[in-house]
């Protein structure tokens, strides 16, 4: 799973249309994020910083869920954006994510221990968790 890191609002016209997850490594205004939308119609997850999420005004949450678009707030850690334009969530954690629904462990207690073993946000486990193993 692969998500695409913006760090700059002049990049957003440029996004590929098929993009699904997008981390957003600057403040986004409101206008940014209907170009994001507007940019990626296939979107399904905006992904902020801590800080940058407080900020997020009210009217573009309610906005972004009536698009069925998940916001939700994390890091990603160690990614070097001049050497690759998207992080990659390692297939080890996807696979460890896998084997723990197999095994029958809860929702919560896979988000938790995967959180913690690999710096990936609780909120993007449930998505990976939703996205990526059957149900």
């Amino acid at each position: 799973m692969k998500i695409r890191v913006v760090s700059s609002r002049e990049e957003i016209i440029t996004l590929n249309p098929n993009e699904r997850i997008i981390h957003l490594a600057f403040r986004p205004s409101n206008k940014d994020i209907f170009a994001l939308v507007e940019t990626c119609p296939r979107i399904e997850v905006i992904q902020l910083p801590p800080s940058y999420k407080r900020t997020v005004s009210k009217s573009i949450e309610m906005f972004l869920e009536m698009q069925r678009i998940q916001l939700i707030e994390g890091d990603v850690w160690g990614h070097r954006k001049d050497i690759n334009e998207y992080y990659r969530v390692p297939s080890s954690v996807i696979d460890k994510i896998k084997e723990l629904k197999i095994e029958g462990k809860s929702t919560e207690d896979i988000e938790a221990k995967i959180s913690r073993e690999s710096k990936l946000n609780p909120e993007m486990v449930a998505y990976i968790l939703t996205r990526e193993t059957p149900a």
